[in-house]
C-alpha cells in the first residue's frame, strides 16, 4: 500500500486547489493508495474532499504560530506514517520539509503551479526573497518538483539551478463532462473568461477587446470571478460604454452553467502555467483565444483548438474573436478539436496516472 499525504493551504479556491481536488479525488479510487490530507484552513477544499471520502485533517493556521504548526504537522505525519508527502505552495513546502526533518524514509514532492509574480510593479522585497528561498529548498531538499508545464520546467532548470532529474512535467487535468461539443450558436455570441481578478490576469485588456468586438458585432462578454482589480475592470467598462455588453458575474459556484452559456473563451493573462479554466472550456467544446505565453501553447495549437496571440494588442485579440463569430465552419472545427484534445490529453484520470507512477517511482527508489 502506497501511503501519500498532501499538505495544502485551502484558503483559496484557485488553480492549485482545483487541481489538487481533482487529483485527490482520482487517487482516492486507487486500490493501492492510502491518502491523507493536511489543510491549514477550513473552507471549500476541506469540505469537498471530505465529501469525496478523502481523510482530511484541518489545522487552523489563524490560531497557531508557525512553530506550533510544525509541531502539529509532525504529530499528524507521525500518526499517518506516509511514504510520501506532497505539497503545493511556499508555506506548505516549508512546512512539509520541517515536519519531516530527520525522517529519511519519507519522499518529498512539490508541485510548482506557476511562475512567481515578483517582476510585477508592486512586488515587494519579501515576496522576491520568499520566491528565492522556495526554489532553493525545492532544488536542494525535495526528491522531485513537478512543473505543470514544460515552460515552468525550463524556467526552474535555467534560472534556479534545478537538476534535470529533479523536475518532472505533469500537465494539469480535469474531469471531462459528458456533454458533447456544442454545435448551436445563437445570433448573439458570448465571449467569456473566468478567474481571480488579479493584475496578472489583465482583465482590463479583455474590456479593450470587448469594445472593439462589440463595435462590429452583436457579441456580448462575460467575466466570472472576484478579486482586487474588479474596480479597474468596472472603470474600463464604464469608459467604453459597455454596461449592456459586458457582464461581471462575480464569484460563481456553478461554473458548468457559466461555460454552457459561453461560445468563445478568451484569456488575457500576462503569464500562465496550465490554466484550469482553459481546460474546462476546451472540454466543453469552446474554442480558445489566448496570449502565446507560458504553458498555454502546450494546450492550444494555434489555428486548431483556437488562436494564440503574440503581443498584447487588443486589435489582434478582437480580430480573432470576429473571425470565429463570422466563420461558422471554422468555429465548429475548433470546437470539436478543443473537446478532442481535452479528452485525450488533459483528463483528471490521465493526470492522476502520471502522479501515481511518479509516487511509486520515488518510494521504490527509497526502499
Amino acid at each position: 500500500m502506497l501511503k501519500v499525504c498532501h499538505i495544502l493551504s485551502g484558503d483559496l479556491w484557485a488553480g492549485a486547489e482545483v487541481m489538487s481536488y481533482h487529483l485527490l479525488s482520482e487517487l482516492n479510487g486507487a486500490p493501492d493508495v492510502q491518502l491523507s490530507v493536511l489543510i491549514l484552513n477550513e473552507g471549500r477544499l476541506s469540505r469537498d474532499l471530505a465529501t469525496a471520502g478523502v481523510r482530511v485533517q484541518v489545522i487552523d493556521e489563524s490560531i497557531h504560530s508557525f512553530p506550533k504548526l510544525i509541531g502539529l504537522a509532525r504529530e499528524f505525519l507521525r500518526m499517518e506514517a506516509p511514504d510520501l508527502v506532497h505539497s503545493h505552495r511556499y508555506k506548505e513546502n516549508l512546512l512539509a520539509l520541517l515536519a519531516t526533518r530527520g525522517n529519511r524514509q519519507v519522499a518529498l514532492v512539490a508541485t510548482q503551479h506557476g511562475l512567481p509574480e515578483v517582476g510585477r510593479r508592486n512586488a515587494t522585497f519579501s515576496q522576491a526573497m520568499k520566491s528565492r528561498i522556495n526554489f532553493y529548498l525545492l532544488s536542494r531538499f525535495f526528491d522531485r518538483t513537478v512543473a505543470v508545464s514544460h515552460d515552468i520546467g525550463a524556467h526552474l532548470a535555467q534560472d534556479h539551478s534545478f537538476r534535470n532529474n529533479g523536475i518532472t512535467v505533469i500537465h494539469n487535468g480535469i474531469p471531462i463532462p459528458d456533454a458533447a461539443p456544442r454545435d448551436d450558436r445563437g445570433s448573439c455570441m458570448v465571449i467569456g473568461s473566468s478567474g481571480r481578478l488579479f493584475e496578472v490576469k489583465d482583465y482590463p485588456l479583455m474590456v479593450e477587446v470587448a469594445a472593439l468586438v462589440c463595435g462590429e458585432s452583436k457579441a456580448r462578454f462575460a467575466l466570472a470571478g472576484e478579486g482586487p482589480t474588479r474596480q479597474q475592470v468596472e472603470v474600463a467598462i464604464e469608459r467604453h460604454g459597455l454596461r449592456e455588453g459586458f457582464t461581471l458575474t462575480g464569484h460563481l459556484d456553478n461554473m458548468d452553467a457559466f461555460y454552457r452559456g459561453v461560445d468563445i473563451y478568451i484569456n488575457t493573462s500576462v503569464h500562465e502555467g496550465i490554466p484550469m479554466t482553459i481546460l474546462e472550456a476546451m472540454a466543453r467544446g469552446i474554442p480558445v483565444i489566448a496570449p502565446d505565453v507560458g504553458g498555454i501553447r502546450e494546450i492550444v495549437d494555434h489555428g486548431v483548438q483556437g488562436f494564440l496571440i503574440r503581443g498584447r494588442a487588443p486589435r489582434d485579440f478582437a480580430a480573432r474573436c470576429l473571425e470565429l463569430i463570422e466563420n461558422r465552419e471554422l468555429f465548429a472545427a475548433m470546437s470539436t478539436a478543443a473537446r478532442d484534445k481535452a479528452v485525450k490529453l488533459f483528463s483528471a484520470h490521465h493526470m492522476a496516472d502520471n502522479y501515481h507512477r511518479l509516487y511509486r517511482e520515488l518510494v521504490e527508489t527509497r526502499s
